[in-house]
This record gives C-alpha cells, structure tokens and sequence, in this order.
C-alpha cells in the first residue's frame, strides 16, 4: 500500500509540475462559473476509440434558486474540466486502459453521440433535470450495458436524483452497497471505501441500481451520496486536500472505470 501510495503523490505532483502543498491547506473560494459559450468551444475531444471521461450537461427543473439554471449553471460542470482531465491521466499512469489525455466530452442525455461512450458521470444531481428524450436515451444506454455515476449530491438532495431517474429507470430499485462489493477492488484495494467529503461534514453511502434488480448481476447506476470524489480529483495537483483521501478518491474512480469497462 505504501508504495502505492507513493506512486499516486508521484504522479499528482507530476500533473501540478511541482511538489504538492500540505494537505490542511483550504481551497480558494470558488470561481465564476464559466458560461455555456466557454465550455463548448472544447466540450468533446474526436472519437478515436479511447476511453473518454464522459459528463452529462443538464438544465435543471429549479431555476436560478437552486443553480444550475441552464447549460451555463454550476451545477452540472462542477469540478470541470480538471477533475475529468486529471482521472483520464490517473488511468493511463496506472492502468491498460487508454484514456484520451488531451480534453475529455460534454454532452447532453439527448445527443445520440452518448452512446460512443459506455460510462457518463452527473455532478450534483440534486439539481438535475431530466427531460422526456433524455429519459428514452438514457433507459436505452443503460439497459444497453452502459454505466451511469452520480457523485457531489449531499443530504435531501438524494430526492430530485431519484426522482429523475426513476423517468428512465422506474423499475429500478435502490440497493445499498458495503466494502464486500466487488466494484470495491475491481483494481486496487482501498482500505477504507467511505472517503470523507472534503466540504460537508456528512456521512458517505453508496446505493446502486442492478440490472433486473438481481444483485448477482452488473451494476447499471451507481450514486456516491454525501460524497464528492471528484473535488479530490479537481484539486489534486495544488495538494488542497490531504494525500491519503486524494489518493483513494481516484483508487475508487478508477475501480469504477474499470469496472464499467469490463461489466
């Protein structure tokens, strides 16, 4: 494991270009978030049969009270592009997998472009809008053997993902996963599955949805609730967040990749 870990600090200074800062460090306040226009001009890299970090822009159904109003809110591309970009790295430094390193794709439920990709990742689904067609696209994708992760949900927010969800998924039914679950060590072993969040004081649990309902089978939807894996990623090159949870956040996104892609 030490070695391990010392591999992950190689290469999360390696992505900063220096020696990564203590680990209480505090993160900067939060930026403005960029606009729609900003984002599209390299929101998806040429299909070239690599893997591609994968996120899904949505409109939510709560307007500007609750963010993310729109395709330029900040809901939907928080911790973008970085946190993409720095787990695509992460798997060609420690996995077979060939991950594209040169931009990752943004699309929404409705583009067809989707199903070039087997695993699509929702950031803060609480806030998350799912419309008819995005409803047939994602049903069809899943059932499919595609794999969909929800991650930055905390608390009550648990409601609106489960709520749209169930529009392409209404005979779904939510199951709770512990660290026997073999997603759990598909590639590296984690000593301790519940990673801290880095912001809230909440507890982490993770629920999945199996195909037909049958836990011997694959898992189709998997949510990280109370969590948020994907700020580590953001900030792993700056050394905000201490290195032993940065480094089992991208243990476990990678498990999850690799799992996607071999299930």
């Amino acid at each position: 494991m030490r070695n391990v870990a010392a591999l992950f600090a190689l290469a999360l200074s390696a992505l900063a270009g220096a020696v990564a800062l203590p680990g209480d460090v505090s993160p900067p306040a939060a930026a403005p978030s960029a606009t729609a226009a900003q984002f599209r001009r390299a929101e998806t890299v040429p299909y070239n049969a690599r893997f591609t970090f994968t996120r899904i822009r949505y409109a939510s159904p709560y307007g500007s009270r609750r963010g993310g109003f729109g395709f330029g809110g900040s809901a939907w591309n928080h911790d973008y592009p970085a946190a993409d970009e720095n787990m695509q790295i992460m798997l060609n430094e420690f996995t077979s997998v060939r991950a594209n390193t040169d931009g990752s794709n943004v699309f929404e439920l409705e583009n067809r472009e989707i199903f070039r990709n087997p695993i699509l990742y929702i950031s803060e689904p609480g806030t998350w809008g799912l419309t008819d067609e995005g409803a047939v696209n994602l049903r069809e994708h899943l059932l499919k053997g595609g794999f969909l992760i929800f991650d930055d949900f905390e608390e009550d927010q648990w409601y609106n993902m489960a709520e749209q969800l169930a529009k392409a998924i209404p005979e779904g039914q939510w199951i709770e996963i512990g660290p026997e679950h073999p997603i759990f060590d598909t590639f590296f072993y984690v000593e301790n599955i519940y990673v801290p969040h880095p912001l809230v004081r909440v507890t982490p649990s993770y629920r999945v949805i199996f195909e037909d309902n049958d836990a011997e089978k694959r898992i189709m939807v998997l949510a990280n609730h109370n969590s948020d894996l994907a700020e580590y990623w953001e900030y792993a090159a700056q050394g905000y967040f201490p290195v032993d949870p940065t480094n089992d956040a991208f243990r476990l996104g990678i498990n999850y990749i690799v799992y996607g892609l071999t299930h």
